[in-house]
């Protein structure tokens, strides 16, 4: 059968993929900017890309009209203020644009909606639900809660609470109900959905077998992690207050915080478990999802990130519009030196920021990173998906990878922090050469006034940088 798969470069989209090819299906994957999608060498000639914006009527006639079934897995949670408006006209020119395909199936992945008031966020996704079952095809939605994965944003968040913290004041909003499910589970109901007549026209709960509050699924959390933590609960945190208090202990935005808090006050708890029985799936415990998670983060094989989408982050760019770097009006700072391996080089650039950091003056990097936080930005915390590879589209610290591409030997980064201006950072190898240059864009007097301002650390922190890399390649 043939599958049109939107959100191909989110965290459900990437998971569902090999799934779907394994499972003999034909996928058409549909990308807002193909020069972020890098799907698995074994699986490029088993696809088809397509780039479409679904605010965009005239991109969505790149649809294939033989297309059998599709996954509709497209959230804006918090990418504007008015994703709630936009999310209920990109369902409404999705609907639209298979009426002209013969397509006979359309899976949605939503989030749980059973209580009668909602936040914006399960609201949109509702509206969302209701535009898309218009169609003239089956429709079947799964509603999911808290969704339990490597690099799931629920399993991120909850890590970085319980890591951080020895002792937490938290909001009321931790006595709250949900009913977790592990990512696993989550893609092997999607899968085997598609096309299965029992599911058609219907919508289902789709969670674990335990039902939790938030203070459970920590305290649980903490004691797989083997630490001791308690976890204290006070009324008088606001929603505004309890949006910070995640915005500044997590490597979340702040954004996505407020639509995360809105959206925890309200109880998360599957209905029925039909759809277990229907497609002969028991989910697993929360704890087996946990352990799940962190036996893949140990083995670096972490597939996918919240973190790698532009929700993690203030930006919303097309990679596209800012892979060749500009040079009018720039500032730059370029670094040169020889090696002498080019593959080990080519590993110390490819293994930068994260856990293992920036080689040199770390804590000048840590640094940055508060004084972007306390500014609204993303800091450092959001880290990297895998601690050797790097794709186009993932995060890294505070950058974003518009280009990366072993063979040629170059790397080039995108500054997501807050700036008066655009940066970027390149590192390229000509022959046995390391070239590391730093371009920054002003904007207006007060991004020249930063750059000056700066220009004094850049003496040691980026030739330190690009020195250790040569060392470390010496082994000197």
């Amino acid at each position: 059968m043939k599958i049109l798969l939107t959100g191909s470069s989110g965290y459900i989209g990437k998971r569902l993929l090999p799934v779907l090819i394994e499972n003999g299906h034909e996928v058409v994957c549909c990308v807002r900017d193909i020069k972020r999608f890098s799907p698995p060498a074994s699986l490029k000639s088993k696809i088809e890309i397509i780039q479409i914006d679904l605010l965009d009527k005239n991109s969505l006639e790149n649809i294939p009209t033989d297309i059998d079934g599709a996954f509709y897995l497209v959230h804006s949670m918090s990418s504007s203020s008015d994703y709630l408006q936009q999310e209920q006209e990109s369902a409404e020119n999705f609907r639209s644009a298979l009426s002209k395909t013969k397509v006979r199936h359309v899976v949605y992945l939503s989030g749980i909606v059973n209580e009668s008031t909602l936040s914006k966020h399960l609201t949109s996704r509702k509206n969302v639900e209701s535009e898309l079952s218009k169609g003239s095809y089956n429709f079947t939605t799964l509603r999911a809660g808290i969704i339990i994965g490597s690099g799931s944003a629920s399993f991120e968040i909850m890590r970085d609470l319980v890591e951080k913290l020895p002792v937490m004041i938290t909001p009321k909003w931790l006595n709250t109900k949900c009913q977790p499910i592990g990512i696993s589970d989550v893609i092997n109901m999607l899968s085997k959905t598609i096309f299965n007549p029992n599911t058609f026209n219907k919508n289902f709960d789709i969670g674990g077998p335990d039902i939790l509050s938030y203070k459970d699924m920590l305290l649980k959390f903490a004691e797989i992690r083997k630490l001791k933590r308690r976890i204290f609960i006070v009324p008088v945190m606001t929603p505004k207050l309890s949006s910070y208090w995640l915005y500044f202990v997590t490597s979340t935005s702040y954004k996505l915080a407020i639509a995360l808090v809105n959206s925890m006050k309200i109880e998360v708890v599957c209905r029925n478990n039909d759809i277990s029985a229907i497609l002969e799936i028991e989910p697993m415990r929360y704890e087996a999802a946990l352990e799940r998670a962190f036996r893949k983060i140990e083995s670096n094989e972490v597939v996918s990130s919240w973190k790698d989408s532009f929700i993690s982050s203030s930006f919303n760019l097309n990679v596209s519009e800012f892979i060749q770097v500009p040079t009018f009006g720039c500032f730059t700072d370029v670094r040169m030196k020889t090696f002498i391996d080019r593959e080990h080089c080519i590993n110390n650039i490819w293994s930068i920021g994260g856990t293992n950091g920036w080689y040199y003056a770390n804590w000048l990097w840590r640094i940055r990173g508060f004084l972007d936080k306390m500014a609204g930005g993303v800091g450092l915390r959001r880290g990297r998906t895998s601690e050797k590879q790097l794709y186009v589209g993932d995060a890294l610290d505070f950058w974003r990878v518009l280009y990366a591409d072993k063979g040629e030997g170059r790397l080039l980064l995108f500054a997501e922090m807050k700036l008066p201006g655009d940066a970027w950072l390149e590192f390229k190898i000509v022959d046995n050469t390391l070239i590391q240059t730093a371009t920054f864009r002003p904007l207006g007097l007060l991004g020249r006034m930063y750059w000056y301002a700066i220009l004094p650390f850049h003496g040691f922190i980026f030739n330190g940088m690009i020195r250790k890399i040569i060392k470390q390649n010496n082994g000197s």
